[in-house]
């Protein structure tokens, strides 16, 4: 069903004790309020969705702007009813049904929104609501038969009331012309001198308009984040969430409560992921990989078979079937691992091609290069890629083999079945199936004595 959504995002979030605008603040890699707008995205493009924004506004539009996307202003703050007060104007009232969400309660499920706007039909108040062990703090929902009556805030409930379970959670739907002129009633007259927009209820119940209740499927969806205790807590309960996700599909997981997923991870069969790892931006585990402890993979593809060990970072890499990389190597953005290719401790791959069986094992740099077929990669070697101004390209063919200490000078080419004497620095190019070597002779000076310190 076509409606409006609002979603508010105004509030300065005084608990979070920090300069950043509350809705900005990340749970799982995505800010609080994008996640909102993607559950929104989730409802159809027959929606019409604007933001409220208020405190560090403009921080707020840039960070989640997109086609098609209104914000409204809401200075000062003056409640939520006074934030339905601002942007009462711009509902489109063709839309029957206007949704109103919260920009600090992220993990809002499409399922739940939606159940609201069927609640709401275009003629009823429906709000959303749930069932607490403790509902301390949260106003109740009261009702004679199914109908809600009211909502009454803890401080003013009764002793019968304060046993009532089912709370409200800060999120409706209206009738959007009811909405707009219950909006435009409201009034000010209380201790906090704000608008509040639950006293919408008591103007529904007034005319004899049906007020609901939608359930909330669970409690993580509908918390919200007022401070950084809170949002510690939801991270942990999202971050479980989405491990018992891939534990369900068949992923081993070593410890569900030490692991992050800021992103999507797509796992084969037989993956398993030890302790500490994150996953961030779009990653593919093939069947059978297997990712150490306090592994960091971003944005990859990683084939079947592939070990990964601990301490490996992965950032916009793909890496074939087979391969084996780390402990402590590094792998950024651009660099495409065939099958087989062994990448070992301390070292790193940018913007490179290394083709099947290659190998570079030990505290090594390869940059701007195109590694042939089992090529063997010398510890403590380079490409020298950057000339101060410009990156150059270096083409190493099959068979190579680098030597120890080697600099590679780009751009250069090495042929097929050359070997690069230890310790050389190779400026030109070198030709196939030869020793080229390229360092100083070796002297020793017989008589030399060394200098020693004069005693004090």
């Amino acid at each position: 069903m076509a409606s409006n959504v609002v979603i508010m995002a105004a509030g300065k979030g005084t608990r979070m004790k920090s300069a950043l605008p509350k809705v900005l603040h990340k749970l799982a890699g995505r800010s609080l309020l994008q996640h909102v707008l993607n559950t929104v995205e989730a409802l159809g493009s027959q929606q019409r969705t604007v933001v409220i924004t208020g405190h560090g506004a403009e921080a707020v539009e840039a960070a989640v702007a997109a086609p098609g996307l209104q914000f409204v202003r809401q200075q000062p703050q003056l409640g939520t009813g006074h934030a339905i007060q601002q942007v009462s104007p711009v509902l489109d009232t063709a839309l029957d049904t206007t949704l109103i969400l919260n920009g600090d309660v992220p993990l809002i499920r499409a399922e739940t929104a939606c159940a609201l706007v069927e609640a709401c039909g275009g003629q009823r108040l429906a709000l959303l609501t749930i069932e607490l062990d403790d509902p301390t703090g949260y106003g109740r929902i009261v009702r004679e038969g199914e109908q809600v009556r009211a909502i009454v805030e803890h401080k003013d409930a009764s002793a019968a009331q304060r046993e009532i379970r089912e709370v409200y959670t800060g999120m409706m739907a209206a009738p959007t012309k009811l909405l707009q002129r219950w909006v435009s009633q409201l009034s000010n007259d209380n201790a906090q001198g704000e608008y509040y927009l639950t006293d919408i209820v008591a103007m529904a119940v007034a005319e004899g308009v049906p007020v609901v209740a939608a359930q909330a499927g669970g409690e993580t969806e509908v918390l919200g984040v007022n401070s950084p205790l809170q949002l510690a807590d939801l991270e942990r309960r999202f971050q479980r969430q989405q491990a018992e996700s891939l534990m369900e599909a068949g992923v081993r997981l070593a410890d569900p409560a030490r692991f992050d997923l800021r992103g999507r991870l797509t796992c084969g069969q037989d993956v398993e992921i030890d302790i500490g790892c994150v996953f961030e931006g779009d990653v593919v585990l093939g069947e059978g990989v297997r990712v150490g402890p306090h592994c960091v993979i971003r944005n990859a593809r990683i084939g079947a078979g592939v070990q990964v060990a601990a301490f490996t970072h992965i950032d916009g890499a793909q890496v074939g079937s087979q391969a084996q990389i780390g402990p402590f190597a590094r792998l950024r953005p651009g660099a495409q691992l065939a099958e087989e290719v062994h990448i070992g401790n301390f070292v790193e791959v940018k913007n490179s091609t290394l083709a099947r069986g290659a190998k570079a094992n030990h505290l090594a740099y390869l940059g701007d290069a195109t590694v042939g077929e089992r090529v063997n990669y010398g510890a403590g070697s380079i490409s020298a890629n950057y000339d101060g101004v410009n990156k150059h390209r270096t083409v190493i063919g099959d068979d190579v083999l680098i030597g120890s200490n080697c600099v590679l000078v780009a751009p250069v080419e090495i042929g097929a079945g050359a070997t690069i004497g230890g310790g050389s620095t190779i400026s030109k190019n070198a030709p196939a199936g030869q020793l080229t070597v390229a360092r100083a002779r070796q002297v020793s000076l017989p008589g030399w004595q060394r200098p020693v310190k004069k005693p004090k």
